[in-house]
């Protein structure tokens, strides 16, 4: 459990000569509120300074490019139509690369973790991209009309948690006992009771065509008691009676400090009570966000690097870094090697993330997807040959010699964040791949190519790029 003082733990932090901002800052904050940088937004982040740079992933940058933008309404429109489940999650990767939020999009990927829905038993590709646009609509919006909406409007969840069987005289508990348990309460704040009274509540929703409708000759009319109050409740009256309680604010602030700070170290108690407090009186989701991310807590010790990175940071963090194409099939294939499949989340509870994404076959996978994004060749205008993405990332940035090539890799993708020792042995390993004899039948550019691929896979196997 930490122990850091909460007066100051959420003040704003200010750059200082002790605590200078650095190149180290800016990739962490790329890393826990987007999805990595590429080297011009990392240098534009030093010069913008922390408060202004986290306005800005607040806000939002700049649109996508209104082509971007129309492939992916294409694509959403076909994939409704013809309920083409395959390209549920390569088109969320496709949005991932080309959002013009990335925060907004984070925060999606949490709420979908939040509110986990599986399309493995939902089976309907529409449902579950109208659950995303209403996770995206709130994402950084209110907490109340999106845990309202998931509740009473969401055909995704009414499948998923069997809202669509209950009925009046057979209610069915699975909605009501999540939605305490792992949607606004948390364990210990509601008993057995709560939860039979409140699935009454449910009753007599229902899907019509593609839109959930209530069907009041399917509702208990009756008196329910939810947590101390009486009434004829409906669904709605159960999210207010929810969000009215105290535990709710912290049981939201914690999973979010969990998600943006530290995801192993237990937050005490009056560490997290300001933030609820602050946030149980609206609800302000980006309110709330934004104070985590602008605070001392977040770009102290305790939040760099404390967390494992999630399979969807790890893919995205490469392909920005590098900033080549990348086919979202390719990627969203590669996720699921690693253990996260968007819109098919394990269970109820959502992936457990932090160690659980490490083992000895994901790191393999990791190793050779990485591997395999090195080795990923694009032409540049005006040339005839195309060449790896390594290769074409250090001449864009005229990175020439072994030494500015080992440095631009760590600076680009661990912000120099390594032991001296690390950067003396790939630079050992870049001599002596350069001295190497290659196979007779490789040309002079392939053997030239090949060290600065291998190095930039190097960087990008290193245990410190495990952790975001």
């Amino acid at each position: 459990m930490t122990t850091i003082d909460p007066r100051q733990a959420w003040q704003p932090y200010e750059p200082s000569a002790a605590n200078p901002w650095t190149l180290q800052k800016v990739g962490h904050l790329h890393r826990r509120a987007a999805f990595g940088a590429n080297w011009d937004e990392l240098q534009g982040g030093l010069a913008l300074g922390p408060q202004k740079l986290v306005d800005n992933l607040l806000k939002g940058g700049e649109a996508p490019d209104p082509a971007t933008e129309e492939r992916a309404r294409y694509m959403e429109e076909s994939i409704r139509k013809s309920n083409n489940i395959l390209q549920l999650a390569p088109w969320w990767v496709y949005r991932l690369l080309n959002t013009g939020h990335a925060l907004r999009e984070k925060l999606t990927l949490f709420w979908h973790n939040h509110f986990a829905t599986s399309n493995a038993k939902v089976l309907n590709a529409g449902h579950m991209l109208g659950q995303y646009d209403l996770l995206y609509k709130h994402a950084l919006g209110n907490f109340r009309p999106m845990l309202e909406g998931i509740s009473e409007d969401d055909p995704a969840m009414m499948v998923w948690l069997d809202t669509v069987e209950s009925k009046k005289g057979k209610p069915n508990e699975n909605y009501a006992r999540e939605l305490m348990e792992l949607f606004s309460l948390g364990v210990g704040n509601y008993t057995e009771k709560d939860i039979r009274e409140a699935a009454k509540a449910f009753t007599g929703y229902e899907i019509v065509g593609r839109k959930a409708h209530f069907n009041t000759a399917q509702h208990d009319d009756g008196d329910k008691t939810v947590l101390g109050q009486t009434g004829r409740w409906k669904g709605k009256d159960i999210v207010r009676i929810m969000l009215e309680q105290k535990a709710c604010p912290r049981f939201i602030a914690r999973k979010l400090y969990r998600y943006l700070i530290n995801e192993t170290a237990e937050p005490a108690p009056e560490l997290i009570e300001p933030l609820a407090e602050r946030f149980g009186k609206d609800y302000n989701i980006g309110g709330l966000v934004g104070t985590m991310l602008r605070s001392n807590l977040f770009f102290s010790e305790h939040a760099y690097r404390g967390r494992v990175k999630a399979p969807v940071d790890f893919a995205l963090g490469i392909v920005r870094g590098l900033e080549g194409p990348v086919a979202p099939v390719t990627i969203d294939g590669a996720m699921q090697n690693l253990g996260q499949h968007l819109f098919h989340p394990p269970s109820v509870k959502g992936w457990d993330g932090g160690p659980t994404w490490l083992n000895g076959q994901t790191l393999l996978f990791r190793q050779n997807f990485a591997l395999t994004l090195c080795q990923t060749r694009r032409r540049p205008p005006g040339e005839d040959d195309s060449s790896p993405l390594p290769v074409l990332l250090a001449k864009r940035h005229a990175k020439n010699d072994d030494r500015e090539l080992i440095d631009f890799f760590l600076a680009l993708f661990l912000q120099d964040d390594v032991a001296d020792e690390t950067r003396h042995r790939l630079a050992d390993y870049l001599a002596d791949a350069r001295r190497a004899r290659y196979p007779v039948y490789w040309s002079e550019r392939r053997a030239a190519e090949h060290p600065i691929v291998s190095a930039c896979h190097l960087v990008l196997t290193l245990p410190e790029f495990q952790l975001d």
